[in-house]
């Protein structure tokens, strides 16, 4: 077979590089730079990300020494972390996996391979869960100025990988890399920097009479984070973890696993204590459920679905060990008679649709007063018309468009629910079941709004986890309330009025942990958490540290 000029060029490359491996030699980065960029040069975008994840394959994995890449203007990162993605952080140092078992990790834009990873088993978190536990006796009497000492130092290495942590974001979930830069990673940051000013503040001693409250770190924690909001979900467990003095085993999701393999690098530049931080890779059911009962952890974190969480509870309760939850959310969103109806009825429709509608606090569910209901309808249908599904790194994306849904598992979760309200009655204004139109690959789900919703329809019972709105009508306030409520869920609820005390009377009925007035931004410091299905503990600030803190009364301490 003829070979093209690129071809060959990518065969020569290859062969190059192969063979200063198959020698023993040392891999430079400018060797590897001055090779691959001859290699990638010429190639169109998908052509290089086959032809990377090819090199990754067969040459980087076997590189000794950190591989960084940076190409032209779109800044390209690459790091360790894709070569060492058959590997596992545990006591401190990158280790081989027990098993054999790995896991492709799946572009959503392109539904191709861009990097594999090592799903753990019992073995490795055997190992993880040990090496915390030998740490924990050292860490846990830290100072406080030590650990402030190590959270600045923890926030200096961040800063400095912010655009590489973007790019990977994107690459493994899909958000558009404007919407990466602007929120995806500013919130993990965001997070360690308010812990580190909330544990500046905190005070882990207060007499009462002759007693004192101490408050101690609770132990081994096993963290779990999903992988709609991976970084931000991450710094929200390890930042507080490390700020009490605890010792930690992190799961991040399979699906999107790749930016916890840089925070590991991040931690461990910054100086964290070997088997402080631990990292294992792997499935919820292999790796997860055995984290949830393992008799070497005291505490559980998990951030997923309700239905995840079922099993996580049931896995830990053999060991009464303390769990908290962030779980779904089918959020109401009501608009007062006496609101800016074009504010909160757009505002409403970007917030529902932001991150390709994959957070579980999205206002999913707008309740407008009937007799405004056409009018809000028709600026609803307008706002969505403004959003375009782009692909993640199209420089010419607005703020407001939207990229690829995470997975086709999701993507075909999302279509069911779509196709069960257009069967169940609802008037479908914008978008609809269906591939997003331009896109003949990718998960990219169209932007819908659905009319003529009540409360009873499956797209307003369950979490769709896409960018999806239904719309329903009420006639008074006291129903807009019955029904925001009327939902096995309770994380977030909005409330849009022209009178603050009305909205603050309404937001005070309303049965969830976090409720924003008047398109209120969220608050780093505030605690954040739900009720009833929607889970229990708070994550962020002083609630998020003390859920990391056991409390001990030491009666005649005074006397």
């Amino acid at each position: 077979m003829q070979l093209s000029s690129r071809q060959s060029l990518f065969c020569s490359s290859l062969a190059f590089l192969r063979s200063r491996l198959k020698a023993g030699s040392l891999l430079t980065a400018p060797v590897l730079f001055s090779s691959v960029s001859r290699l990638v040069s010429s190639f169109v975008w998908e052509t290089f990300e086959q032809a990377f994840y090819l090199l990754q394959r067969t040459v980087f994995c076997r590189a000794r020494r950190p591989v960084r890449i940076l190409l032209g203007e779109a800044e390209l990162c690459y790091t360790r972390s894709m070569s060492l993605h058959g590997q596992f952080y545990i006591d401190g140092k990158w280790t081989d996996a027990e098993g054999a078992k790995t896991l492709e990790v799946i572009d959503p834009a392109s539904e191709s391979a861009v990097a594999e990873i090592s799903l753990g088993s019992h073995a490795d978190v055997d190992k993880a869960v040990s090496a915390a536990k030998r740490a924990f006796k050292d860490f846990s009497v830290t100072t406080k100025d030590e650990r402030i000492a190590l959270l600045e130092r923890i926030i200096g290495c961040c800063e400095s990988r912010q655009e590489e942590l973007a790019q990977l974001v994107s690459k493994e979930m899909g958000a558009l890399i404007g919407f990466s830069r602007a929120e995806q990673v500013p919130s993990g940051l965001g997070h360690f920097r308010q812990t580190l000013e909330t544990l500046k503040a905190y005070d882990f001693e207060e007499d009462h009479g002759p007693t004192r409250w101490s408050r101690e770190p609770i132990g081994v924690c096993a963290m779990i984070t999903p992988w709609n909001w991976p970084l931000n979900q991450i710094a929200a467990k390890v930042a507080p973890a490390l700020a009490a003095g605890c010792t930690m085993v992190l799961k991040p999701s399979e699906i999107a696993p790749l930016d916890a393999l840089v925070v590991a690098e991040i931690l461990h530049e910054a100086g964290v204590p070997a088997g402080v931080f631990n990292l294992v890779n792997g499935t919820g059911p292999d790796v997860g459920e055995y984290m949830a009962g393992h008799p070497g952890v005291d505490m559980v974190s998990f951030t997923g679905s309700t239905r995840a969480g079922i099993l996580v509870a049931k896995a830990a309760a053999g060991t009464i060990k303390r769990v908290t939850q962030e779980l779904g959310g089918k959020s109401p969103n009501i608009l007062l008679d006496d609101a800016d109806m074009e504010t909160a009825v757009s505002g409403g429709v970007l917030g529902c649709f932001g991150n390709s509608g994959q957070s579980c606090d999205a206002p999913s569910r707008m309740f407008v007063p009937a007799p405004r209901y056409e009018e809000a309808v028709e600026i609803a249908k307008n706002a969505a018309a403004g959003v375009s599904n782009r692909q993640p790194f199209d420089d010419n994306a607005k703020d407001e468009d939207i990229g690829p849904v995470v997975s086709q598992i999701q993507y075909d979760k999302i279509q069911r629910l779509l196709e069960k309200g257009v069967s169940e009655g609802a008037r479908v204004v914008v978008g609809g079941p269906g591939r997003a139109e331009g896109f003949d690959k990718g998960y990219f789900v169209r932007p819908t709004v659905f009319a003529d919703v009540n409360n009873e329809m499956t797209i307003a019972r369950e979490e769709i986890f896409g960018p999806a709105l239904s719309m329903i009508p009420y006639k008074d306030e006291d129903e807009a309330v019955a029904l925001a409520n009327d939902t096995p869920y309770g994380l977030a609820g909005y409330v849009s009025s022209g009178n603050i005390e009305r909205a603050r009377r309404v937001a005070a009925r309303i049965r969830a942990g976090n409720i924003y007035i008047n398109g209120a931004s969220s608050d780093g410091s505030a605690p954040f958490g739900g009720y009833k299905q929607s889970g229990n503990g708070r994550e962020f600030g002083t609630l998020g540290l003390e859920e990391y803190l056991e409390v001990k009364a030491i009666a005649g301490h005074q006397a």
